[in-house]
């Protein structure tokens, strides 16, 4: 196994918390090992997406998403993957006919352009079964149960995955009918379904948005939803906790708490987990962050999420473009693009964040300093280390302590790298990115930005 092992040179020391210059002692980041040589690349066993508005709101999105539009920028990312709404009152028509209609042929569109792996929501009710939003009784179940089957065998050949509803638990503040054990028994009719007709289609259970302690979270793992499920999704959001948590660290560390409890409901410490719904709003309300600040952020989580691939199977940003033109609004702003479809920063930081990592076969972080982190992987071409402040108030230097020809140097949104060697190499909130062809990214030393 590699370590990095840490000295400070003559007349090294901190400085008001800061780290003036240590040595950082090899970084081998190659493969090493057989089963590091046979693992696949990361975009092979990970799904990066991003939350699309296509499902809802008819032939003309009152959002302004357009399918050809948002095909195009989903290439543009580069990403594998998205995530919409796949309505029951749009899918199933009177005599329980079903299939796709005008109302909801931008989904279709979406969908069967191929353009990534669809993460479909089977939710809400329908006007014309009783009981149905939520589903209550073993009519209204059997009923959505035909409708997800139906759904998932239209969309079986471009590989879906169906999430179960849309954030069930937030509902259940103001009707009780939206239990824990109401989510159960939905799940236990409408898993079968969709795998009768779509038996490789990962279903997916969960959902969760905001939920204090964790307590719904732990009456459905309670309850044996897992048994139910081929993985388990949550929302995690911060954008509005104090400022100083509004960032990609509090989300791991929160998504790490939630995978504590879902191993221990499941006694498997890599039980799949998606997130599909994480991102920050850039209005310019109270809970709003800047678009630089939106953009680092990201562009951390796309990073970090390369070390927890053995149980993280999937992580979409909300939202593709924004849904509305109100500044000030909190929904409006959260698009990697805006209304009118212009790039935010976010954009070329999750386009250039998952085109440096998305072709590693391992990858695992450590800490240069109490507020610095290394992101340290392994690809077929060489070595990669990512490297960025937790503290956007403490910036920092690197340099390679050896002169590597090959190796270079780029933040996310770059058009092209620069030669790495006998540079120091800015680290802040915006990751830095260095690449060397070869066996190993050269040692590094760190220093407070001067």
């Amino acid at each position: 196994m590699n370590t990095i092992v840490k000295t400070l040179r003559p007349g090294g020391q901190w400085i008001r918390g800061c780290w003036i210059v240590a040595t950082i002692a090899a970084i081998s980041l190659v493969p090493h090992s057989a089963q590091a040589q046979n693992a696949r690349p990361l975009e092979e066993r990970f799904l990066l997406g991003v939350g699309t508005h296509q499902g809802l709101g008819g032939p003309v999105s009152s959002r302004g998403y357009v399918p050809a539009i948002s095909i195009g920028q989903i290439k543009q990312l580069g990403l594998n993957a998205f995530r919409d709404d796949f309505p029951w009152s749009d899918f199933e028509l009177p005599g329980r006919r079903m299939g796709f209609t005008a109302q909801s042929g931008r989904l279709e569109t979406q969908i069967k352009s191929g353009v990534a792996r669809p993460m479909l929501i089977l939710a809400f009710g329908h006007h014309l079964v009783p009981n149905s939003f939520p589903p209550t009784t073993d009519e209204a179940r059997l009923r959505f149960a035909d409708y997800a089957a139906a759904a998932a065998q239209s969309v079986a050949a471009q590989h879906p995955l169906f999430e179960l509803w849309n954030e069930w638990n937030l509902s259940t503040r103001k009707n009780p009918a939206f239990s824990a054990e109401n989510y159960l028994e939905l799940a236990k009719a409408a898993r079968p379904a969709v795998k009768r007709v779509a038996p490789n289609a990962a279903f997916i259970v969960g959902a969760i948005g905001d939920d204090a302690g964790w307590a719904w979270t732990q009456s459905i793992l309670q309850l044996g939803v897992l048994k139910y499920a081929d993985g388990i999704s949550v929302h995690l959001y911060n954008f509005c906790m104090t400022p100083a948590k509004r960032n990609a660290a509090e989300i791991v560390d929160r998504l790490d708490a939630f995978r504590r409890l879902v191993t221990q409901a499941s006694g498997d410490p890599d039980f799949p987990i998606y997130v599909t719904e994480t991102g920050w709003t850039t209005a310019t309300a109270k809970c709003g962050v800047s678009e630089q600040a939106a953009a680092d952020n990201t562009a951390q989580l796309i990073l970090w999420a390369s070390t927890a691939s053995s149980w993280l199977k999937g992580m979409w940003i909300y939202e593709l473009k924004d849904s509305g033109k109100n500044p000030a609004e909190l929904e409006d702003n959260f698009g990697l693009f805006k209304f009118d479809n212009s790039p935010k920063p976010a954009a070329c930081a999750v386009r250039g964040a998952w085109s440096f990592i998305r072709s590693t076969l391992a990858a695992e972080r450590k800490k240069l300093a109490n507020d610095v982190v290394l992101i340290k992987a392994s690809s077929a071409a060489g070595g990669k280390a990512a490297v960025w402040s937790e503290d956007p108030n403490r910036r920092y230097e690197v340099r390679l302590k050896v002169d590597a020809p090959d190796a270079t140097f780029a933040n996310p949104c770059d058009e092209s790298p620069k030669p790495a060697a006998g540079v120091w190499m800015a680290v802040s909130t915006t990751p830095l990115l260095i690449e060397a062809r070869g066996n190993a990214v050269p040692d590094l030393e760190i220093r407070a930005a001067r």
